[in-house]
């Protein structure tokens, strides 16, 4: 079938080429016509944070049921009367710009606790609380673009500082970090190829699947709820994978002209062996992202489609558009050379990779303790894995969410920044409220809670609500633990006897159930990508060994890298050089995440190298000369395709949201490992102490298992291009 793929791109290159121009600028326009809004939705059906959520609607505080945001500012006074006529006047303006909304100034009676009491900054600092009915995140960007604007441009005296805080602080990030990523590809390409034109299809590959990829994205949100951050995780693995499978490809293209082919032949040939195996593995990247649908969430789900969208296009732009633009190169792949360009085509026993993979044959087993070794450690700091979300302690210093923050965390302590609420329902009318109010008290009593408001019932009397700001910063393991204890112990004996049902929510409240909600069903996600993928290399393999060693090894390198992300992003080893404010948790959606596209990516690299082996075992009967081979024609290519996913995944540490620059970093050290460690001393050395043994299967079990190869069906002739048979028709 690739065979006559290939045969079709190449000698209907103009109109292929020609069907992918028409894909993406008809994609693009229809994006720019219908795409849909992307929204930051955590929801989480049965969860307590999310029925607080639910009641606030319900009965009428539709205001405190979305974004918030705060105007800090601080003078010598904020009480004086000319600071607090500029900053009502300023209140007015934020207002009337992120309408729909409350603003709750702190010269008001319900605001009164919004001035610094105590401590050094008493009557110093204070903060104008605004809250936002639910908006989308492209109207969120404007309304906070609008807010920022506003008050930058404040009429105060210059003795006062003012900033924006919230939700509505964050900016869009200006700078697009994936260039530095593409240029870091290019001069890879061309160290490895020392070409200028062999270097630049793969990139042409990776731009096509990669935009139509966004576009359809673009246009799938309408249907299915993604996150804001969809496109850049789009472009992260998009750019990785559509460089690496383009560049496997034209290796082996390179290969047949080599062998003296010509160009049909070699495309057919490079179709038929590198792009069958480009296409097992994108399915199984496509597989291990999509068992994201067994965490049950709406978010995750939406992001798992829409970077295996990104996939999928990738891998379709490598086995239909890249045969047709080399059959526009044909026998020219190698003009514009460079001059390291004859010494880096060395390959065969006077590779490096060959003599490097017979020094590990020849001591396999401290080979293996070593390298493993090295991993185990590396994954140590993960049994301290703390799942939640930063908060804006951790954006940098020049920011305005930042300093807000700061500013906040003085004059009030670090809780003010992630008040938690309580909801209640109040059936009982008076009697519940009285219940309400004798709350208010024991939770201003209750350990880790700096302040409780009295309540605050709606119109109708029928629900109320309570602010309680904790001692402990949003993202403190304390805050988890206080959220605990007050639905634990503290609210149901406040109200027991009484009707009054009370829900403790918020922001901070709904990370504290996300992350339990994730962490509960972590396990079960993984169990089932590492069946899948065995049985996905036990049927291509045909071998019981070399799947469990691969699920194995890729296990010990997702462990280490979610080992340094730890030690890193939690215990703020070096965080300061990716420009990380602060240490703090490990995002919740990040370890599924990372674990879903590593595994798929690292079985990238699996099939690549023992499809390779497996070959030259199939040729030789001779495990040995077979690991030694495969290893010294695909450790260069597979080398070069990891230091380019590395590349691309470290460009997004150089932007400013900290959660891509989380999953960049993963998606970078597991690459780095597994590309070394793995790759080039655990494997050689595993199936060197393992022998002939790597390719048993019993025989009942060979029986039943379908038939997947992997490596070319029929070898294509040197010269000439067989005439593929049309299947006989019937009847």
């Amino acid at each position: 079938m690739l065979q006559r793929l290939a045969r079709f791109c190449y000698r209907r290159r103009w109109r292929v080429l020609g069907a992918w121009v028409v894909l993406l600028f008809g994609l693009f326009a229809l994006n720019s016509s219908f795409g849909g809004k992307f929204l930051d939705e955590f929801d989480l059906p049965g969860s307590e944070s999310q029925e607080a959520v639910d009641l606030l609607e319900e009965h009428g505080f539709d205001t405190r049921a979305g974004a918030t945001g705060q105007v800090v500012f601080q003078a010598d006074d904020v009480t004086d009367p000319t600071v607090q006529r500029d900053m009502e006047a300023l209140f007015d303006e934020v207002a009337e710009v992120t309408a729909p909304s409350e603003v709750v100034s702190p010269y008001s009676p319900e605001g009164a606790h919004q001035i610094a009491s105590e401590g050094p900054e008493a009557g110093r600092i204070a903060y104008a609380e605004i809250n936002l009915s639910d908006r989308d995140s492209d109207e969120l960007y404007d309304i906070g673009e609008e807010a920022r604007a506003v008050v930058a441009d404040a009429d105060v005296p210059p003795s006062v500082q003012v900033e924006l805080g919230g939700d509505i602080a964050f900016e869009q990030p200006e700078f697009s970090s994936e260039v530095i990523g593409f240029i870091a590809a290019l001069i890879i390409l061309l160290i490895a190829f020392g070409s200028l034109l062999a270097a630049g299809l793969p990139l042409i590959t990776a731009i096509f699947g990669i935009v139509t990829g966004i576009a359809i994205v673009g246009l799938a949100v309408n249907v299915i709820g993604m996150p804001s951050f969809s496109n850049q995780a789009v472009a992260m693995i998009g750019i990785g994978v559509g460089i690496d499978y383009a560049l496997f490809i034209v290796t082996r293209y390179r290969e047949g002209l080599s062998d003296g082919m010509t160009p049909e032949c070699a495309i057919m040939r490079a179709l038929d062996t590198a792009g069958r195996a480009v296409l097992f593995a994108g399915c199984t990247v496509i597989i291990a992202i999509l068992g994201l649908f067994t965490i049950g969430l709406d978010m995750i789900r939406g992001l798992a489609v829409g970077i295996s969208i990104g996939v999928l296009m990738t891998l379709l732009a490598s086995l239909t558009l890249l045969p047709a633009v080399l059959g526009f190169v044909g026998t020219n792949i190698d003009r514009f050379g460079l001059p390291h360009r004859r010494r880096a085509e060395r390959a065969g026993h006077q590779s490096v990779w060959y003599r490097w993979s017979r020094v590990i044959q020849r001591r396999p087993w401290p080979a293996l303790l070593l390298s493993a070794a090295v991993l185990i450690v590396l994954a140590i700091p993960l049994f301290g894995l703390r799942l939640g979300f930063g908060d804006a302690g951790n954006q940098p210093t020049d920011t305005t969410v930042r300093r807000a923050y700061d500013l906040i965390s003085e004059g009030f302590g670090p809780g003010a920044n992630g008040p938690l609420l309580l909801v209640a329902e109040t059936p009982g009318g008076e009697s519940d409220l009285r219940v309400l109010e004798d709350l208010s008290p024991e939770l201003n009593q209750t350990d880790g809670v700096v302040f409780a408001s009295e309540p605050i019932p709606n119109e109708s009397g029928d629900a109320a609500i309570i602010q309680v700001q904790p001692t402990t910063s949003p993202q403190d393991k304390e805050t988890a633990h206080l959220v605990n204890r007050l639905r634990d112990d503290v609210v149901p004996q406040a109200v027991a006897g009484s009707t009054a049902d009370v829900k403790v929510g918020g922001a901070t409240a709904a990370v504290v159930d996300f992350s339990r909600y994730t962490a509960d069903r972590l396990p079960w996600f993984l169990g089932a990508v590492l069946l899948l993928s065995f049985l996905l290399l036990m049927v291509v393999f045909r071998s019981l060994l070399v799947p469990l060693k691969a699920v194995i090894m890729n296990l010990l390198s997702v462990g280490a890298a979610y080992g340094i992300l730890v030690a890193v992003f939690q215990w703020g080893w070096g965080a300061s050089l990716l420009g990380v404010g602060r240490d703090g948790p490990i995002d919740a959606w990040i370890p599924m995440m990372l674990f879903a596209v590593i595994f798929g990516l690292s079985m990238d690299y699996e099939v690549f190298l023992l499809s390779r082996i497996r070959e030259e075992y199939d040729r030789t009967h001779d495990n040995a000369t077979a690991v030694a081979n495969g290893l010294a024609v695909t450790a260069r290519v597979i080398t070069a395709a990891a230091a380019i996913m590395f590349c691309v995944f470290m460009s997004f540490v150089l932007g400013s949201d900290r959660s891509l620059k989380m999953f960049g970093f993963g998606l970078a050290m597991a690459v780095l490992l597994d590309a070394t460690v793995v790759r080039l001393v655990l494997v050689p050395a595993t199936m060197e102490l393992l022998g002939d043994r790597n390719w048993w299967l019993p025989r009942w079990l060979d029986r039943i298992l379908p038939v997947v190869h992997v490596e070319a069906e029929e070898e294509v002739v040197a010269g000439t291009a067989p005439e593929l048979r049309e299947p006989e028709r019937v009847g």
